[in-house]
Formats: structure tokens, C-alpha cells, sequence
């Protein structure tokens, strides 16, 4: 029994996997946090900032259209 319990410590298989969970769970948490304290805000700044990438992409396309 105390060969089984010592096994089950020391065995490290999918504590890294484990860990990338952690440290998910906490930048979901921490971008929820954001997200609540600055409603607005980032609201229009994530709109302005896809609006920008939208329009580059356009003209990206016409300078190879032509």
C-alpha cells in the first residue's frame, strides 16, 4: 500500500497539461475582470481596431487587384 501511495505522488504524467489549465483559467478570469470594470471603453476600441485591420486588409486587396 505505501508503494502505491508513493507511486501515486511522485508520478508526474499530465502535470503539465495541468498546469496550462491553471494558468488558462486565470487570464479568462483576469480578461473578465477587464472586460466588467471597462464596459465601454473596450467596446469601441475593439470595433475601432478590427475597423482598422478590415480596411487594410481592402486595401492590401485592391493593390493586388489592379
Amino acid at each position: 500500500m505505501n508503494h502505491l501511495l508513493n507511486d501515486f505522488v511522485n508520478d508526474e504524467l499530465g502535470q503539465g497539461i495541468t498546469e496550462y489549465g491553471a494558468i488558462l483559467a486565470f487570464v479568462a478570469l483576469l480578461v473578465a475582470v477587464v472586460f466588467s470594470f471597462a464596459q465601454g471603453s473596450l467596446t469601441s476600441a475593439i470595433s475601432q481596431a478590427f475597423s482598422n485591420v478590415v480596411n487594410q486588409l481592402n486595401k492590401l486587396n485592391s493593390y493586388t487587384s489592379t
